[in-house]
């Protein structure tokens, strides 16, 4: 399909979601590709993997003017080389996402709501978020605890973060949007606030922060 959706925020951000209807073959004739990134896709055994990248490149194509080269921190975050602009990008086997803005650090995350998020309780939430949680909705309550952790994981470009200790989700309702408050502790113990937003769109929830 291609473009899926283009949306700027109020907060100067730009969110930019690509539906991956297309097959590896169809990607490789449709997109542009650096080297270095064609090399990197030439070591991938994986063909979901190689689609994914492909439908990245594409997205990155679409939205910038010029051609953008990507690199990657090294705890794995993405960064572009040739333009100052801060991006997190994010994908399942159906969309893949991108957030960008001018000066402000980022994080996305996407998942598909098909996907049985149980052992999120035990990997990542804190015993206070385990007691917010309620049996209406759950699997949809852990996705976004999940989601919210892993846009703030993305956004602090640490390594070695633990997800229950060093992340609070404050409780929430699910809806099929909102907003939702967090902390991160660093390992000094300072404490950092955060406001992230999501929505539901075709079973996939969407989570972001700007800031």
């Amino acid at each position: 399909m291609g473009l899926y959706s283009r949306k700027k925020l109020n907060n100067g951000a730009e969110i930019s979601v690509w539906e991956v209807t297309e097959s590896e073959e169809e990607l490789l004739q449709l997109v542009s590709i650096p080297n270095e990134e064609m090399e990197e896709l030439s070591l991938m055994g994986s063909a979901a993997r190689r689609r994914e990248k492909l439908a990245v490149r594409a997205l990155l194509n679409t939205v910038f003017d010029e051609k953008v080269y990507l690199g990657h921190h090294d705890n794995g975050s993405p960064f572009i080389q040739n333009n100052s602009i801060h991006i997190s990008i994010t994908h399942t086997t159906r969309f893949v996402a991108i957030i960008t803005h001018p000066t402000e650090d980022v994080g996305i995350d996407i998942e598909s709501l098909d996907r049985d998020f149980s052992a999120v309780e035990k990997k990542a939430l804190s015993e206070e978020e385990i007691d917010d949680l309620s049996n209406k909705n759950r699997n949809l309550q852990l996705a976004i605890y999940w989601c919210a952790k892993e846009a703030l994981y993305k956004r602090m470009n640490q390594h070695g973060v633990d997800f229950a200790k060093q992340m609070e989700i404050d409780k929430f309702t699910p809806r099929d949007e909102g907003e939702i408050d967090a902390v991160f502790i660093d390992r000094d113990g300072e404490e950092e606030e955060f406001e992230l937003e999501y929505e539901i769109f075709e079973n996939h929830l969407l989570v972001w922060l700007v800031g």
